[in-house]
């Protein structure tokens, strides 16, 4: 009982301290010291730790490839490219680069994960409706709703996916479940989103101030955007194959190093940079935490709680694990939740197929529940700092006020169609 309590406290500290961030405490240092508390309590043995890691080995050469590609992806000028042709379409009407904006960011996500939506087009659509001084708010909620809104609509589209699903995801089977769900959400976000600020997007601008954004040799952007597109065809040959997408990503992410190289956009410092090391202790600390938890049986007990809850019915266990995983990502975090999500259907004992649909649930909810908070995904959090570089501050009553709009019907309609499915 008393370990028990101990485990409890050292989750719910480690989780106060991500959020709060007391002393300046980063999110890795927080999840490492959790887990070192978890090693040092005896919770955990040391043996026990590494396993659980080692066990993670996809997903940490997954978050590698993503952050690499997306890093030269942006050395070579892609999204300021995408971002130019964005406004030049748009022939002057703000409506329409809103909707280029969103398809932009739908594609981005879909191919190089949330975060690269959230790190890196976001400055670009800053820079660029600054630059054509329009109201800026309306494009840049865009670009942080979108990284989770379309993060469903491939297995790559979000890290949660390979942490939830594991390392051989069955394409077939994701786009099953969860594809359809995708472009429902996506599409009814930038709908409700057109409306919602239509009368700052009835403006017009000067289509000749588009060059600004432009990258200085467009020649080598086209041969990294090919290059993306042959690496979105890998992903998703690579799922077909049931390969480990974690190989695929670093394997893509060396041969758009080799492009890059070749055409002398590579940059090692610049690279360093776009890869956040700090996140891969932030996972490190959390699996040993979430390993934590399962050696004491809570997991199993969650387990039980959520199966009693949709007891009777498919549709509300699936409604259950949806609205759940959303509702705790928002208050822990998607990572920590998605962890605890897994290790619970895990020790559940579940049927085949009652643990697969619960599954894509745990990813609908991991992947679009977070928009309702700035603090339910690392697409947000990382799209707040971004903003703070160029001054602007994020209402948060705002952000709950579009998000609670917004993701309740999507999770429902999600949720109704994973039903369908199974």
């Amino acid at each position: 009982m008393v370990q028990v309590i101990l485990g409890i406290g050292i989750f719910a500290a480690t989780l106060g301290a991500i959020l709060a961030r007391p002393a300046r405490i980063s999110e890795a240092q927080a999840a490492l010291l959790g887990a070192a508390a978890m090693l040092v309590t005896g919770i955990v043995r040391p043996e026990q730790a590494v396993t659980a890691v080692l066990h993670d080995w996809n997903v940490y050469l997954f978050f590698l490839g993503l952050m690499i590609s997306a890093a030269l992806a942006e050395q070579a000028g892609v999204f300021r490219l995408l971002a130019g042709y964005a406004v030049r379409w748009a022939g002057g009407s703000t409506r329409r680069l809103y909707a280029a904006v969103f398809a932009i960011g739908v594609g981005v996500t879909a191919v190089l994960s949330n975060d690269a939506t959230a790190i890196l087009l976001t400055p670009v659509v800053a820079t660029l409706v600054l630059g054509l001084d329009l109201p800026p708010m309306p494009f840049l909620f865009a670009t942080t709703f979108i990284a989770d809104t379309a993060s469903f609509l491939l297995p790559v589209s979000n890290p949660i996916n390979v942490l939830v699903l594991g390392e051989q995801i069955d394409l077939a089977l994701f786009l099953r479940f969860l594809f359809v769900p995708g472009v429902l959400a996506s599409a009814t976000n930038y709908l409700v989103f057109a409306w919602w600020f239509r009368d700052d997007l009835r403006g017009h601008y000067d289509p000749a101030r588009w060059r600004v954004v432009l990258p200085n040799d467009r020649s080598v952007a086209h041969r990294m955007l090919i290059g993306l597109v042959g690496l979105a065809l890998a992903y998703v040959l690579g799922s077909w194959m049931r390969l480990p997408l974690g190989l695929v990503a670093v394997s893509g992410a060396l041969t758009l190093g080799l492009l890059a190289w070749a055409t002398g956009t590579l940059t090692w410092s610049t690279l360093r940079r776009g890869i956040s090391w700090s996140l891969f202790g932030f996972l490190t600390g959390m699996v040993v935490i979430v390993q934590g938890l399962h050696e004491l049986a809570i997991t199993e007990r969650f387990g039980a709680l959520l199966l009693a809850l949709g007891e009777g019915s498919s549709f509300r266990a699936i409604l259950v694990t949806a609205f759940g995983a959303a509702l705790g990502s928002n208050l822990i975090n998607n990572v920590p939740m998605a962890l605890v999500m897994r290790a619970t259907l895990s020790d559940a004992g579940l049927p085949a197929s009652q643990l697969q649909a619960l599954q894509y649930a745990t990813v609908l909810g991991a992947d679009l529940g977070p928009n309702v908070t700035t603090v339910g995904s690392l697409a947000t959090i990382l799209w707040v700092l971004q903003l703070r570089r160029y001054g602007i501050t994020v209402s948060l009553r705002q952000y709950l006020f579009l998000g609670l709009l917004v993701v309740p019907p999507m999770l429902l309609i999600g949720t109704l169609m994973i039903w369908l499915q199974t």
